[in-house]
């Protein structure tokens, strides 16, 4: 009897997923809030219901005689796809009240404390307390929703009154009526996607999280990530017994975890989040570095533990072969050109060149907005040539507006050396 699965999620990163499902012969469905998912033209049958719709999804899951479900690359989905799994009775990687404490912040921040965690200082901030609450972390301080996603309403703020201008936009973002303040940590930043493979942490892949600042007040823009981190051999350990501790106490024996923490030498890592999903966008570079398919991997949860405990066997995140996704993101204006952001497709090393704007369309920030303007998957037989590919992208790669004004936030190399000077430490 041919397999019935439903995909939660029909935006362009569930495109290849699809496609590996159905490669093996398995019915796919396509749900989600938007009518026009790139992923859903490609499915066998797709739905528009609001994935926060539970009831409705179980009942479209009975209709169609789902068997199974997945999703990954979003908070919002992953929490979704619990409380879906819940109600249907199909397997999902963790059940809905252990999955709030990989989305709500203070709920996050109290089992770091239980497990003996390292974090960054974090604190409830109410508006009838806000001087007296954000006293507890100090400024600079990051500012953000209790269980937003998508870095929506997250700034970098210096004053009590800065927070009070913008708390009516962070808590539209959110489920609460108070927002979260975190103290500014500015050691390197690292992404590590791991699998709980009978509740202990297969590490999939470490990333330099590299940013950048450009405007005033948000938090500097992610401008590349890039695999193999730098000092995968400091945090692989520490960083891995940590997620292990996660797993175990939200009681995930099998799926997918991922964290975003700081590094600084000498005083090891600090956590900034857990999320019980895969990173979307980054998580082709595991494939670019390693030949492991992350698609395959998340099928194989569904339908075949057994190939997936192969496909893991043996899995490194030190890689032989450097890949980086590189991010360009931009000012709000109408796209004159994008001639420049084309133009470098057929540089060497370009695994893909995404540019999701064209002359006419309107460059939002709003609800709904595309995340960025382009996007690109590089990769490189080791870091220095990463890097000098990198370069050339932040040179040539430009989006300008009707004027010939240019439309892209600017994008800066993070120098290592130098960094790594100020804690007395150095590359080698």
């Amino acid at each position: 009897m041919q397999h019935r699965l439903l995909v939660l999620g029909s935006m362009d990163e569930f495109v290849e997923l699809v496609r590996t499902a159905q490669s093996r012969g398995i019915y796919v469905i396509a749900c989600d809030g938007y009518p026009d998912g790139p992923a859903k033209p490609v499915a066998d049958a797709a739905f528009t219901i609001d994935v926060r719709n539970t009831q409705a999804i179980a009942d479209l899951c009975a209709r169609e005689q789902v068997d199974g479900i997945i999703t990954s690359f979003s908070d919002l989905l992953a929490e979704c796809m619990a409380n879906i799994c819940a109600a249907t009775g199909l397997p999902g990687y963790v059940l809905p009240e252990k999955m709030r404490y990989l989305r709500e912040k203070p709920l996050m921040k109290s089992m770091f404390q239980e497990l003996g965690i390292p974090s960054p200082r974090s604190v409830c901030v109410y508006r009838e307390s806000l001087e007296q609450d954000l006293a507890q972390v100090g400024f600079p301080c990051v500012v953000k929703p209790a269980n937003g996603y998508g870095s929506r309403g997250v700034y970098v703020l210096e004053s009590a009154e800065q927070v009070r201008q913008r708390f009516n936009e962070i808590v539209s973002d959110s489920a609460f009526d108070y927002l979260v303040a975190e103290e500014y940590k500015r050691g390197f930043e690292i992404n590590m996607m791991t699998w709980i493979l009978d509740g202990q942490p297969v590490v999939l892949g470490l990333a330099d999280r590299e940013k950048t600042q450009d405007v005033p007040f948000a938090i500097p823009h992610v401008s590349r990530n890039a695999y193999p981190s730098r000092f995968a051999a400091q945090v692989f350990e520490p960083a891995r017994e940590i997620v292990a501790k996660v797993a175990a106490f939200t009681g995930i024996d099998c799926g997918p975890m991922s964290m975003q923490f700081f590094y600084e030498p000498g005083r090891g890592v600090q956590v900034c989040e857990i999320a019980g999903r895969l990173f979307g966008y980054e998580h082709e570079l595991v494939t670019y570095g390693s030949g492991l398919s992350i698609e395959e991997l998340l099928v194989d949860w569904v339908y075949d533990r057994d190939a997936l405990r192969a496909r893991l066997q043996g899995h490194t995140p030190f890689y032989d072969r450097c890949s980086a996704v590189v991010y360009f993101h931009g000012h709000e204006g109408v796209v004159g050109s994008v001639d420049r952001a084309r133009a470098v497709a057929d540089l060497p090393g370009m695994e893909d060149a995404l540019v999701f704007y064209r002359p006419g369309d309107e460059v939002s920030h709003g609800v709904g907005a595309k995340p960025y303007v382009a996007r690109y998957y590089i990769s490189a037989p080791d870091r220095d040539q990463l890097d000098a590919l990198t370069r050339r992208l932040y040179q040539q790669v430009q989006v300008t507006d009707e004027q010939g004004k240019s439309l892209l936030y600017r994008n800066q190399m993070l120098d290592y050396q130098a960094a790594l000077a100020k804690y007395g430490a150095d590359l080698g």
